[in-house]
């Protein structure tokens, strides 16, 4: 099978740099009209591109890998950069973890100073409640219970001891209130007033550190963001690139096809005989054929590939690395998916017989062509793929190798083909 451009998508005739101002959108479109392939097409003459539409298909090539490499630059370069922001941010949120910390603890120590403090705020409490009760006790025992009183009223030597004792308790009580009132007043705010501040101080800080890692974050958000983008950029000029890349083959490729069917065609024209072909006796083939237009595609498709590598003949041999005629035509179709039992390795006679009857005039590109000594079927020496515009795909001997010729440079043609 072969390819047919519809026209040309660039002229010969323009200049160097009038071709270099093509898109390769624009390359690509009209490649994509032009390789259109269809039943019509698949019988023309293969087209032969010029070597003006190679280079340019080369120039296109070149400036896709150039920016293709330029996008593979930029986006290593980004990847660094978000790199470095996913460190920086790692090292924030480190730090703020930290700070949370550390505002945790002040919190726990303002906490225990607050309950320092109601703690001092009892003992306070008890010692207001101690004066409260030396006041009512002295109230109660009259305002003449004083030392002066106590000698005078005294009602002997023990009782003035026991009132003199009296008062000295009282009064040691009294100092001894006072001194745990003023200690745990003066205790109670200076803790209270330690620990708010140290919370104050580290709400600020941690505050600090939670801004500074919102912005270490959204900087690596953004990076990334930078980073898909070039990626996305780079992934499409890599496509582009390998689109441009097929096409350039796909010319280079067509245009030694076109040259060799030139060279084949022009063997062809100066053979004796080449249009001999043997009558129609009558042998009759299937009346049934099992292959498809995709698996006869396949078949010409992998026969092209094999004699366009360059693959040796060898007599008996079926591929991969040599083939004789019928080898090629078996792996040929075994590749396209039409194996044992359906397809096995038959000689080129019991191709005939097992393929049916197509008139010459009625070939289709996968048809096989068949070559006899006498006309006869058990004479049959040579079997071959057809291609279409009259050209087929064949492995000829092991001087020639594997060849794409005209379909009438081998003497002997039978009158008909086989469809398989």
């Amino acid at each position: 099978m072969f390819f047919s451009f519809g026209s040309k998508f660039l002229a010969s005739s323009a200049s160097p740099s009038a071709r270099r101002k093509f898109s390769t959108v624009a390359l690509i479109t009209v490649v994509a009209l032009t390789f259109g392939v269809s039943a019509q097409s698949a019988q023309a003459k293969t087209r032969k591109p010029t070597l003006a539409e190679i280079s340019a298909a080369k120039a296109i090539e070149a400036a896709k890998a150039a920016a293709a490499a330029a996008a593979t630059n930029q986006l290593h370069s980004a990847t660094a950069t978000l790199q470095q922001l996913t460190t920086v941010a790692d090292q924030t949120r480190a730090r703020y973890q930290h700070a949370q910390t550390v505002l945790a603890q002040a919190i726990s120590v303002s906490k225990a100073a607050a309950a320092h403090a109601a703690i001092t705020q009892a003992a306070v409490m008890d010692a207001n409640r101690t004066i409260g009760k030396m006041a009512t006790n002295a109230y109660i025992m009259g305002s003449g219970f004083t030392d002066l009183d106590s000698v005078l009223h005294a009602n002997g030597p023990q009782d003035l001891i026991d009132r003199l004792s009296t008062l000295n308790s009282l009064g040691a009580n009294n100092s001894t209130a006072l001194k745990r009132f003023e200690n745990a007043s003066t205790a109670a705010k200076a803790a209270k007033a330690a620990a708010d501040k140290a919370k104050a101080a580290q709400v600020i800080a941690t505050n600090k550190v939670a801004s500074a890692k919102a912005e270490a974050d959204d900087a690596k958000a953004a990076q990334a963001k930078e980073v898909a983008r070039l990626s996305s950029v780079q992934s499409q000029l890599m496509q582009e690139l390998s689109s441009a890349k097929r096409i350039r083959l796909t010319l280079e490729q067509q245009r030694q096809l076109a040259l060799l069917e030139e060279a084949n065609a022009n063997i062809a024209a100066n053979t004796k005989g080449q249009k001999s072909v043997w009558p129609d006796r009558g042998f009759k083939g299937r009346t049934t054929i099992r292959s498809t237009d995709s698996i006869r595609a396949k078949a010409v498709a992998y026969a092209r590939k094999q004699v366009l590598a360059r693959k040796p003949y060898v007599w008996g041999a079926q591929g991969p690395n040599s083939y004789d005629c019928s080898g090629l035509v078996y792996a040929a179709y075994k590749a396209a998916g039409l194996g044992y039992p359906n397809w096995s390795r038959l000689n080129a006679a019991l191709y005939f017989v097992d393929s049916m009857r197509v008139p010459l005039t009625q070939l289709i590109p996968g048809d096989l062509l068949f070559y006899s000594y006498d006309g006869t079927v058990g004479s049959i020496h040579h079997i071959t793929i057809y291609a279409g515009n009259g050209m087929m795909w064949q492995a000829n001997s092991r001087a020639t190798g594997l060849t794409f010729a005209n379909i009438y440079s081998i003497k002997g043609l039978m009158p008909s083909g086989g469809r398989v």
